[in-house]
């Protein structure tokens, strides 16, 4: 190999390595962005980013911010916080009902904040699938309703924790919003009884 070959090889594999380089750190920076969920609030109204996701503020859906609120967006399968402070901000992906008779959507509050809650499925639900139990226990590990539960105004209606992660971002709940066991231990410590709650 002469000299020449050997100075072309060597900035072939520099090249090479720096391209690796700059493709993993874009793929941690993306993974970084991915598993966040702390927000900015947004400065001026709704903003769309580049896969057209909207970005709601408070202010379209709430009149104030007392104890906080939480908009379920059942379209684009995410959950929105936004603090009292008003500068508290968390986005989370969701599971939404599978169908529109399932859905409810309206104004409604957190009346109960319950870790590991047991399960009991609805007469109707019992109807649709005759050999699911009548109680799982909390805490089990194949409990629908995960690690927490912040329950609704409305009669068996929560957002609640998954143990089956491929829920999410699915039509796949019988009424409920469904969110990553992190992501509903998480809003469960931001959340209050009596933080206000809007389906859309």
């Amino acid at each position: 190999m002469n000299n020449q070959n050997g100075r072309g090889m060597n900035r072939r594999l520099i090249l090479s390595a720096a391209g690796g380089f700059l493709a993993a750190a874009a793929t941690g920076t993306a993974r970084a962005q991915e598993n966040s969920t702390e927000f900015l609030p947004a400065a001026t109204g709704p903003t769309n980013n580049i896969s057209s996701f909207r970005m709601p503020t408070w202010q379209e859906h709430f009149q104030t911010l007392k104890n906080g609120a939480i908009l379920a967006d059942l379209t684009s399968r995410a959950v929105h916080f936004w603090g009292e402070d008003g500068v508290t901000y968390r986005l989370y992906p969701s599971s939404v009902p599978l169908s529109e008779d399932l859905t409810r959507r309206g104004h409604t509050e957190v009346i109960q904040k319950v870790v590991n809650p047991p399960w009991r499925p609805t007469a109707s639900m019992k109807e649709r699938n005759p050999e699911w139990p009548d109680m799982v226990p909390g805490g089990a590990p194949d409990n629908p309703l995960g690690t927490r539960a912040l329950y609704l105004g409305w009669p068996a209606y929560r957002i609640h924790g998954t143990h089956d992660t491929r829920k999410i971002g699915r039509r796949s709940s019988n009424g409920c919003v469904g969110l990553y066991n992190e992501h509903i231990e998480e809003l469960f410590t931001l959340a209050t009884v009596g933080t206000q709650v809007l389906l859309i």
